[in-house]
């Protein structure tokens, strides 16, 4: 669970780089942007680079530095982010190599509460040259280790934002880490890359991260009471996760079908649209080189109308693999929730039965108070205490007469006690009655851990097939991108074919029409005829089409 989101300053809260800004004041701007980029790129240590960049920036007034950061632009998407944050319930801190006269104006617009900056050194109202804070020699994750310490939280519950190679440490180590318009050091570490220049991309990827949480196993705990409300809390997140999962995989499915009918219909208005693109293919100086691209391109054609072919069985393959295992996450997610049912039933008799037994126990006190017996323990004690004296000290023969007389008195009051028998029977019946339920309390105890272990062994499935339902997906939209890239190959071709055929069309010599129009021959033709145009209506249906089925479309100028 999301519980702080940590940004940096620089180019991520504010769009632009506040140190580069300030440079421009003692005219410095290009020699503080090359030390810059060299930190961001890791080339050099950030405690070396900001010292140097703030050496530089010696004599600047402090007043127009406060005027620069003032004027200062927000990212976009900033405040949308930081508001939405805070509605969720989410802490916002920032933690930057930056400066306090910067990140204080930025947090005062922005409603952010805390912040953790360098300072500038001044004198007479002038920077020294020097810097201080704990993002000199210090790094980010030291800073953010100490604040979620205070803060009563883990990293695991951090997301951290950033772009810069000083962020890599509290990106590496948070829950989640993002890199925002970052160099490729901090891409390569984190766990998600925003490449647009806007906030709400990142919140997004936060929301997404706050409604899809995995649930996290729980510890198993020596009482099973403690277990149990944990464990209902994440068996819900669990539910809700996959429902949602079932839901992302639905709509991915259904966009794959569209995609397919996109293709399809592609494919049926590709002989349609190839004449009429301006063609690229420059065709050969004679005839028999004609003939020759035409023999060419057809056997091109069919390797590539294969391949295609390849590639969208490969993604009927692996979308039939994704809906399988989706299924089966389904049948063992109902199936932990099955034995946590199981668990919740046999924790009511636990507490039934706890609840007997400590009547009983209750009951049992207040009989031997109000029997006496109480009071003879009581008394039987100290006349042992003080034999145990008589016995092991030395006195003077007047105490050692005291204490005798003493216990001789504790043991007349003794024998005036009679404990009532009948109310010794109840007490022991009452005894009985709190072992027994006692022991169903360990019983059912035992019951219900083997139950809530149950449930936690079909969870870590859920996770397995999780895993697996998403590499078949993954498999299945590369699996679609090669095959419409292997269309487009196709359609290409298929122009160039044209090309060919129109040439070759136009240097045929004419045929005349033939008076016999019942011939054999004529016959023959429309056979033909009729079935090429039968090739063209599955070829529009995205069926496959052989080079011997493609000549015969030719030979009669169909599509």
């Amino acid at each position: 669970m999301i519980k702080l989101v940590v940004f940096d300053l620089d180019n991520v809260i504010i769009d632009g780089e506040a140190i580069d800004e300030i440079g421009k004041l003692a005219n410095v701007e290009d020699d503080i942007a090359a030390i810059t980029e060299k930190a961001m790129q890791g080339e050099i240590d950030f405690e070396t680079s900001i010292k140097d960049r703030v050496q530089l920036l010696e004599g600047t007034s402090i007043e127009d530095v406060e005027k620069v950061a003032e004027d200062l632009p927000l990212m976009p998407g900033a405040c949308k982010t930081i508001k939405c944050l805070k509605d969720k319930g989410v802490d916002v801190a920032i933690i930057s190599g930056s400066f306090d006269v910067v990140a204080d104006k930025v947090s005062d617009k922005l409603g952010v509460d805390t912040v953790y900056t360098n300072s500038f050194t001044v004198e007479d109202g002038k920077l020294t040259g020097e810097v201080t804070g704990p993002l000199v020699s210090g790094s980010k994750l030291d800073v953010l280790k100490d604040h979620v310490e205070e803060a009563g939280i883990t990293l695991d519950e951090v997301v951290a934002v950033g772009d810069g190679a000083n962020d890599i440490s509290m990106i590496e180590s948070a829950g989640c880490g993002i890199a925002f318009n970052a160099k490729e050091s901090v891409k390569e570490i984190a766990d998600v890359v925003v490449e647009e220049k806007d906030l709400c991309k990142v919140l997004c990827e936060i929301c997404n991260q706050l409604t899809t949480d995995d649930a996290e196993e729980e510890t198993v705990e020596e009482e099973v009471e403690a277990q149990e409300a944990e464990s209902d809390a994440e068996t819900e997140e669990e539910v809700q996760e996959v429902e949602a999962e079932e839901e992302a995989a639905d709509e991915e499915a259904e966009e794959a079908e569209e995609a397919e009918e996109e293709t399809e219909e592609a494919e049926e208005a590709a002989e349609e649209e190839a004449p009429e693109e301006k063609p690229e293919f420059v065709l050969a100086d004679t005839m028999e080189g004609v003939r020759k691209q035409k023999d060419e391109k057809e056997a091109e054609i069919a390797k590539v109308a294969e391949e295609r072919e390849e590639f969208n069985k490969t993604a009927r393959e692996q979308r039939k693999i994704r809906d399988e295992l989706n299924a089966s996450l389904k049948e063992n997610l109902n199936k932990a929730i099955e034995y946590r049912n199981e668990r919740n039933e046999i924790n009511k008799e636990v507490e039934a039965a706890k609840k007997a037994r400590n009547e009983a126990n209750n009951k049992i006190k207040s009989l031997e108070w109000n029997s006496g017996k109480r009071n003879k323990v009581k008394i039987e004690n100290e006349i042992k205490k003080i034999d145990k004296i008589i016995e092991t000290r030395v006195l003077d023969i007047k105490k050692e007469n005291q204490l005798v007389k003493n216990a001789n008195d504790l043991r007349k009051q003794l024998m005036e006690i009679h404990e009532d028998e009948s109310v010794k029977a109840e007490a022991d019946e009452l005894r009985k009655k709190s072992e027994e339920e006692h022991e169903k309390v360990i019983e059912l105890s035992e019951k219900a851990q083997a139950a809530h272990e149950e449930m936690l062994k079909y969870f870590r499935k859920t996770d397995d097939i999780r895993t697996a339902a998403d590499e078949a997906h993954k498999n299945f939209v590369e699996a679609r991108r090669n095959a419409s890239a292997k269309h487009e190959e196709f359609k290409a071709i298929l122009s160039d074919i044209h090309v060919i055929n129109k040439k070759l069309g136009s240097n045929k010599p004419k045929r005349r029409k033939s008076d016999n129009k019942g011939s054999s021959g004529g016959n023959k033709n429309r056979e033909e005829r009729q079935r090429a145009q039968e090739i063209f209506d599955k070829f529009k249906q995205g069926g496959k089409v052989s080079t011997e089925e493609i000549l015969l479309l030719q030979k009669y100028n169909i599509g």
